[in-house]
């Protein structure tokens, strides 16, 4: 038996398949090549928020049924693992299982495992999605909520009766826009959905799964659609524009990047609750100097130097912004943003 240094290396010796999936922003895969080059250091961890790797580990034998880690590591101020976390970690795993993962735990072992400082738990809603995603990429069967979800939004039960579908049923059915015309069903409901608040409860249930997954150009332009409605309203929901923007991360950049910018061309639509919308879900249309730019003054407008602060630092951690927003530390097109700017070099410097 080899030294056991790494997280892929154990799995991989204990014949094990596995997935690695990102969970602090979006439900996103990691590529085992590039997991294991952030295991050993060798890059940055290429989604951290509030300056961790937030992570579900997923692994399997011929029996198909997937044990689940979530974990949560620290990262530095160059978005690395600490190589000490991942060797502690692995040092209370082979504590609680030994060398070998394929097998079935006792209580005892479950609590040894589970109480250590590396594991979290998700919020209901992402738990509910991680495990539609997971059991639909491994061709698992449904929950039992599946087929009642997919009768609800074909619109045979009523729009209004809502409160009858359940919550796993609904990420069921996003985690398999493809199958038995699911996109098809979404796509027809939304505008069922939108056009009365009494609705609204499962509007946002099912935006807040669609904002997990890859959606086709048909289903994006509907939300689109939806979402510039509600920007044109007299009195627009920022809360539900908001999730409009986290429901379009999925969607084809030039149709995320649409709304983001007609947002960021209001400073009545720019409210916190959205331009935090668009930083936690759909970063990767900040990757132009100009919208990254455009986001920070409207940022700078909230006149929230905290939410400023916190979310200029998780943006300028992850790997494909951070040379976008490095220069606009020293690039102030307006008093509004200069300032907000230096409040958050100043705080920088007390707390060095």
């Amino acid at each position: 038996m080899n030294a056991i240094h790494n997280l892929s290396q154990l799995l991989e010796q204990s014949q094990c398949q596995f997935k690695i999936f990102d969970l602090g922003r979006r439900i996103q895969s990691i590529e085992t090549k590039d997991f294991l080059q952030v295991e050993k250091g060798q890059k940055p961890y290429p989604y951290p928020l509030q300056r961790h790797a937030h992570l579900a580990v997923a692994y399997w034998t011929e029996a198909n049924q997937p044990w689940i880690w979530f974990l949560k590591f620290p990262l530095d101020e160059r978005g690395l693992l600490n190589q000490t976390d991942i060797g502690n970690f692995l040092k209370y795993v082979t504590e609680a299982m030994g060398a070998h993962l394929s097998q079935e735990l006792s209580e005892e072992q479950q609590q040894h495992l589970a109480n250590n400082p590396y594991t979290f738990k998700p919020n209901d809603e992402k738990m509910a999605v991680f495990h539609s995603v997971i059991r639909s990429q491994l061709s698992l069967p449904t929950s039992q909520y599946y087929e009642h979800a997919q009768h609800y939004f074909s619109g045979d039960l009523g729009w209004s009766n809502w409160q009858t579908v359940g919550l796993q049923g609904i990420t069921d059915m996003c985690s398999r826009l493809s199958d038995q015309q699911n996109s098809v069903a979404i796509r027809k409901a939304l505008p069922h959905l939108a056009k009365d608040k009494n609705t609204h409860p499962a509007l946002y249930a099912l935006l807040g799964a669609l904002e997990h997954v890859s959606i086709a150009d048909k289903l994006a332009n509907r939300v689109l659609e939806l979402a510039d409605q509600e920007c044109n309203s007299s009195e627009p929901d920022l809360f539900l524009i908001a999730a409009y923007v986290r429901a379009l991360s999925g969607a084809q950049n030039n149709i995320t990047n649409t709304l983001i910018e007609r947002i960021l061309a209001d400073t009545q639509l720019s409210h916190a609750e959205v331009l935090i919308a668009i930083a936690g879900r759909c970063w990767s249309s900040l990757n132009t100097e100009a919208r990254a730019g455009k986001f920070l003054l409207r940022l700078a407008q909230t006149q929230n130097q905290q939410l400023f602060n916190q979310l200029f630092a998780d943006l300028v951690m992850i790997p494909d912004l951070r040379f976008t927003f490095l220069p606009l530390l020293n690039h102030t097109p307006s008093p509004e943003l200069a300032h907000a700017l230096f409040e958050l070099q100043q705080q920088t410097k007390s707390t060095q």
